[in-house]
């Protein structure tokens, strides 16, 4: 931690130059961390143009800290605060939401940031801010609260330890925990699982690979996404995203997705559930520095190779169906495909899973997962 007193000021990012220097923070914070992943900087620069989709139904607002040094003025920390409208018309709440909190070692820099924010929310009528949460958690949220001795997986956060504990000394409360789950591949599933896949198949339900091309690829898509708005309706601060804003992330993965680690099962021709694992790309993208330029792309495709582990995002079933034993069947056949003859996989990650949602819990635990990491979002009522 710092012991120095800093002289320094938070003020709200307007120009060109305030823009490049919040999007440098991370590096700057992170420069001796060996286990942190660098997001494409062109990634996290998109989400704040005027043609993004956050700001159809959204509104917010970048801060810096920034010493106060006028030979060497420093960066040290930045957040955004965001009112995101679907959230509010889903709680019925006026929920504001904090994220992209990075910030040095420091209680008085972080204090000052997360009372920005809540005063910018407060002003636009927010009665309670939530997070980390970045616009949407369809995007990135939660601080990592414990499991620091790995790097964190495809898409999931990592901080240095010290952020919950200076959200907490600042007055703020938990909201709810989410697990990750760690599942190595060198044991067989229990034999229900393999029961499991033939029950179902018995019972009339398909399952086949995701498509990975063309019009196959963005009609599964389209698919998924119905699948997934009718599965998870009820999702803790969880807001519904369009078909097309589904299909653009959707396309961003399409050319790592591996179909033997992504089943879809199908009831009388339509999809009723899905396993999406995915390779750990982190592995490579490690090594690009967050710029995917030249370089970083030959970097990209010469790392990819030491890819040895996946993440899976979700397992989803529509509820009538899990008599058929389609989840169990879906966990079978995703794990199967890791680990059959030339595929890298040693170890597969389940995150995240909250910490209520029992169902999937106790399954992945009955399959051999085991808590690894705690993941939490905090709130705070302004």
């Amino acid at each position: 931690m710092l012991t120095k007193s800093i002289n320094f000021q938070v003020r709200a990012v307007t120009t060109p130059e305030e823009r490049e220097i919040f999007l440098d923070i991370p590096a700057k914070i992170y420069t001796s961390d060996s286990y942190w992943v660098p997001p494409i900087r062109s990634s996290i620069a998109k989400e704040f143009t005027s043609d993004y989709p956050f700001s159809q139904y959204g509104k917010l607002q970048q801060f810096v800290a920034l010493s106060q040094d006028t030979d060497n003025s420093q960066p040290l920390g930045r957040i955004v605060a965001a009112i995101n409208q679907r959230l509010i018309e889903r709680e019925g709440e006026k929920i504001g939401l904090f994220g992209y909190f990075e910030c040095v070692p420091d209680f008085e820099v972080a204090q000052a940031l997360l009372t920005t924010a809540s005063e910018w929310l407060r002003e636009q009528g927010m009665t309670r801010v939530r997070g980390p949460i970045d616009l949407s958690t369809h995007n990135r949220c939660f601080f990592l609260v414990d499991g620091f001795d790995s790097p964190p997986l495809l898409m999931m956060p990592y901080n240095p330890p010290y952020y919950p504990k200076f959200i907490e000394r600042a007055g703020w409360h938990k909201a709810k925990d989410a697990y990750a789950y760690d599942f190595p591949l060198d044991k067989p599933l229990p034999k229900e699982f393999e029961k499991a896949h033939r029950v179902a198949c018995k019972s009339g339900v398909n399952f086949r690979p995701i498509s990975t091309k063309g019009e196959g690829f963005e009609k599964d898509a389209i698919a998924i996404y119905h699948l997934f708005n009718r599965a998870f309706a009820h999702s803790w601060s969880s807001t519904p995203r369009s078909e097309a804003e589904f299909l653009e992330e959707a396309k961003e993965l399409q050319s790592i997705v591996d179909p033997d680690v992504f089943p879809i099962a199908e009831y009388n021709g339509e999809m009723i559930g899905f396993f999406m694992g995915l390779p750990d790309y982190n592995i490579p993208l490690k090594q690009v520095n967050g710029k995917l330029n030249w370089l970083g792309i030959l970097k990209f495709l010469w790392y990819r190779r030491q890819i040895d582990q996946g993440r899976v995002i979700t397992i989803c079933s529509l509820p009538e169906y899990r008599l058929k034993m389609v989840p169990l069947a879906l966990i079978y056949l995703g794990m199967q495909g890791g680990i059959q003859k030339g595929k890298p996989y040693k170890r597969a990650e389940l995150s995240w899973v909250y910490e209520d949602n029992y169902p999937s819990r106790k399954l992945i635990e009955a399959a051999g997962g085991k808590i690894y990491k705690t993941y939490r979002i905090y709130e705070k009522a302004l």
